[in-house]
């Protein structure tokens, strides 16, 4: 056991699949959980999740060892501002959102003093959500980034490194900006292009409501699994990290047109490096143990 009392606020899919892994793992003493939705707090308890599900924000933190915000990153301030006064003095403070600037800069001021503030970020996901979306292994050869804001209390941040590690994770550590500036080009721009492509097929609706999507292959397939993620979660996201996600998006246009000039003048020779390359880093993906190759991913045999 590593925390007496944790408390997970926001019940969807990465709060559930913490609540199932601490369990899993044995690492925490008791697990309370709060989401706004009374909907979801009801599912909560009728799918046994954790050992408490509060109706109050003020219950739910109350002596609570390590507070986890589980919400999108646009909610995070107010919610530090309420919780603020009810966090007991050497409580962690961390959260889950993959923007940390803008996390840093909106929690920060309202975390007490005696509270260690540490926010983090697990590379890991589904399309799905909600409290009956979690699931133990979500995590399971996953990296967890801890992106501490400032000075941290060294024994508070190996607790919480050892919490990661022991869902399954492989923990590494992180400057706030990186941070942002690395998920820009792995995870934030990458949404947002499918966001697109799936738009721009809704708009040929000669095609969409046929051929488009009877026919889906698997590029358009998977482009769909990415922009079926939760649109408060990615309209926060893309707000809070504008500007990195404004150059990662002008390089990959630039890149855009060069393999459009490619196309139009013939140029095979371009493109066959080009796609030579591209292939090489999703090759070296499967080998860092990232993803497989199985059919669809693998995603199909991680949860029915």
């Amino acid at each position: 056991m590593i925390y007496e009392r944790i408390t997970l606020i926001g019940l969807g899919l990465i709060a559930s699949s913490i609540i199932r892994a601490a369990e899993r793992g044995g690492l925490a003493g008791e697990i309370r959980g709060y989401d706004l939705s009374d909907e979801a707090r009801a599912t909560a308890r009728e799918i046994g999740l954790g050992d408490v599900i509060c109706d109050s924000l003020e219950e739910a933190v109350t002596d609570a060892d390590l507070v986890i915000l589980a919400v999108p990153v646009g909610a995070m301030g107010g919610l530090a501002e309420r919780i603020g006064p009810h966090l007991k003095p050497g409580a962690v403070l961390s959260d889950v959102g993959s923007v940390k600037g803008s996390v840093v800069a909106s929690v920060g001021p309202h975390v007490p003093e005696g509270v260690h503030f540490i926010p983090a970020h697990p590379l890991a996901g589904t399309e799905h959500s909600g409290p009956r979306a979690g699931f133990a292994e979500l995590f399971d050869n996953r990296w967890c980034l801890i992106v501490p804001a400032g000075e941290t209390d060294p024994q508070a941040l190996a607790g919480l490194r050892a919490f990661w590690e022991g869902m399954g994770a492989h923990v590494d550590e992180m400057d706030p900006e990186h941070h942002d500036l690395v998920l820009a080009v792995t995870s934030h721009t990458p949404h947002l292009i499918a966001y697109t492509m799936v738009g721009v097929a809704d708009d040929l609706r000669r095609v969409t409501d046929s051929e488009v999507i009877k026919y889906s292959a698997a590029g358009f397939r998977d482009f769909t699994r990415i922009a079926a993620s939760d649109p408060t979660m990615w309209r926060d996201v893309f707000l809070s990290n504008k500007q990195a996600t404004l150059e990662i998006l002008q390089r990959f246009t630039e890149e855009l047109f060069r393999l459009q000039r490619a196309i139009r003048q013939d140029d095979g020779d371009l493109l066959h490096d080009y796609f030579t390359r591209t292939r090489a880093i999703r090759r070296n993906i499967i080998e860092a143990g990232q993803d497989t190759d199985a059919p669809d991913f693998g995603r199909g045999a991680v949860r029915k």
